[in-house]
């Protein structure tokens, strides 16, 4: 039992620095918005350690964004706004990838893997969108068009397909051992 906690531990720490260092390092942008590969190590947290790791690595990701200047442009509009905003974000996906995988595990682990990692970037975006139209005030439609769409399909799809497959491949690992 305690060497189980160590190893769960030892990786969440592992994930963590992972999410750090994808935040920092991987880039992709679209316009004031990045691409968030970061996200999947938070779903494959939330799937291997719970909704806690979950929530706990997206708020790793939120207060690694606000402290790298990633969220600059709107800071400069809203301060608290926008901490309010990256912190909830964060957590939320985090804590929503691992409510769901912890729902659906019990059916089926692979259709548990692919769901949260859907729902990881559908609640990081639909988050966004909300508080952005609470702090901001910006018509929807625009903030939609203009900045989400397809950074938004592309982080789906990059997470479904990492996610879920890093999951399936570190729980199989850990079955042959």
């Amino acid at each position: 039992m305690k060497s189980e906690k160590i190893k769960e531990l030892t990786m969440l720490g592992m994930l963590t620095a992972i999410v750090v260092l994808l935040q920092l390092v991987v880039r992709i942008r679209f316009g004031v918005f990045s691409l968030s590969t970061v996200l999947v190590p938070i779903v494959i947290g939330a799937a291997l350690y719970g909704v806690g790791a979950g929530a706990w690595l997206g708020l790793v990701f939120g207060a690694v964004v606000l402290l790298s200047g990633e969220a600059a442009f709107f800071l400069g509009l809203n301060a608290p706004g926008t901490i309010v905003l990256v912190i909830v974000k964060g957590v939320a996906c985090g804590a929503a990838a691992g409510v769901v995988y912890k729902i659906l595990k019990k059916k089926n682990d692979k259709v548990a893997a692919v769901a949260a990692s859907i729902v990881c970037p559908v609640v990081n975006t639909g988050v966004f969108l909300v508080l952005s139209m609470v702090f901001f005030n910006y018509d929807l439609r625009y903030v939609l068009t203009a900045f989400i769409g397809v950074n938004f399909f592309i982080e789906l799809a990059v997470n479904a397909l990492l996610s879920s497959t890093i999951i399936f491949l570190i729980k199989k690992a850990k079955t042959t051992h």
